[in-house]
């Protein structure tokens, strides 16, 4: 397979160049390049396929919301092509049982590459450790996903266990004798010292507070082994875009515009070193309520490059080459994870992104069992249009292209 009239990344610039795909592996990148099953990208900028880090899959046990099929083939439409999936499932993997069940279903079923988080506590209730061990041959991390675990010595324990296979911890940072925001800073304090006296891994999903990246960036001048990341959402929306639309609705809530402005500089500064979706998503019936009683989450596979490069790349905040780092580089290396690069030998793992066109995202494009877009209608460049997962095509939108 050759990927014809691309654009690829070398020092920072773009060049157009052509890309050789044998089996799973690129073997060849020039100018002109001859063979069979070619595929003209029309001047799409290729790219390594995505890692988003923190993705909900619904299944098992709400397959109404979305599935593994549906969720990856939204992730490969989006140009993602690795996925971690939280363990907020039917049975919830908290066991070697309930974690093979799991592992096995996203072997089976998925279309991009799956990887597994197992929940901190059993049955995420954050009253006793999960049974770790017996998960390790199922598991990449450790999240109890939506739900903090506000018992420190719970915590603790985890942590060390944690520390013991030297598995990431991924944080929901919501203290519970708080409101919003102190509920997210408060939580982050206090588990940057715990995490930072145990000696583990530890990472903050979607931080979205000024104090919380300020108390990030505080510890990370003395232990890198704290990490945290960020959300499109919170990147690009504030509190005054909700309007009560339910697709507005998630948590951590969106922030003020200064929170919203601080989370645009961390990414900047690399407190935060990686941006993940949060994808969650809802059927249309369970957001077709009243603001207050809808549940949380948003789906963001499909827009995630398309945000970033609109609102990042080509505004010139960030360089193409940060791009792939916080999309791609940074989450994989976190979570220990294989990811590509487009050069000879890497495996094809690779994304082709239309940056010539910009345009309206609508929500009858949307792939996804559920539709809780807030970005439906808004002008974005940069959607993706080729996905290739191991060298075979997973997505093919190039025909959409004029």
């Amino acid at each position: 397979m050759i990927l014809k009239n691309g654009l690829v990344l070398k020092n920072d610039e773009l060049f157009k160049l052509d890309v050789r795909v044998e089996g799973d592996k690129i073997v060849e990148i020039g100018l002109d390049l001859k063979g069979e099953n070619v595929i003209d990208v029309k001047g799409g900028w290729i790219i390594p396929g995505a890692v988003d880090v923190h993705a909900h899959l619904r299944e098992p046990g709400y397959e109404h919301k979305g599935d593994i099929q549906s969720e990856t083939y939204s992730a490969a439409k989006g140009g993602i092509t690795t996925v971690m999936a939280m363990p907020n499932t039917m049975p919830v993997p908290c066991d070697a049982k309930s974690a093979k069940l799991v592992y096995d279903l996203l072997a089976e079923k998925s279309l991009v590459h799956a990887y597994l988080f197992g929940s901190v506590t059993k049955n995420q209730k954050g009253r006793k450790v999960s049974d770790i061990k017996g998960m390790l041959p199922y598991i990449k991390a450790l999240s109890d996903d939506g739900v903090c675990v506000n018992n420190q010595r719970v915590l603790k324990k985890a942590m060390q266990e944690a520390k013991k296979y030297d598995l990431v911890i991924a944080s929901h940072a919501e203290a519970s004798q708080y409101e919003e925001p102190a509920a997210e800073y408060e939580a982050v304090k206090r588990e940057i010292e715990l995490a930072n006296e145990v000696g583990c891994k530890y990472h903050f999903c979607h931080l979205s507070t000024e104090e919380s990246f300020l108390a990030v960036k505080r510890i990370q001048f003395i232990n890198k082994e704290i990490t945290c990341e960020v959300t499109p959402h919170h990147l690009f929306l504030h509190d005054k875009c909700i309007a009560e639309n339910t697709n507005f609705k998630m948590n951590p809530p969106l922030r003020s515009l200064r929170d919203m402005r601080f989370t645009f500089r961390s990414i900047l500064e690399g407190i935060s070193t990686m941006i993940a979706t949060d994808h969650a998503p809802h059927s249309e019936k369970e957001k077709a309520v009243e603001y207050s009683k809808a549940p949380n989450g948003i789906i963001g596979f499909e827009t995630m490059l398309p945000l970033v490069y609109t609102g990042l790349v080509i505004t010139g905040r960030m360089t193409h080459a940060k791009m792939i780092e916080v999309v791609t580089t940074n989450p994989a290396k976190r979570f220990g994870l294989p990811y590509s690069k487009i050069e000879v030998g890497s495996k094809a793992d690779i994304a082709v992104l239309d940056i010539n066109t910009t345009r309206k995202y609508t929500k009858d494009e949307i792939v996804s069992k559920s539709k809780n877009s807030p970005y439906i209608g808004m002008e974005l460049c940069g959607f993706n249009v080729l996905t290739l997962v191991s060298g075979k095509v997973v997505y093919n939108g190039l025909n959409n292209l004029s």
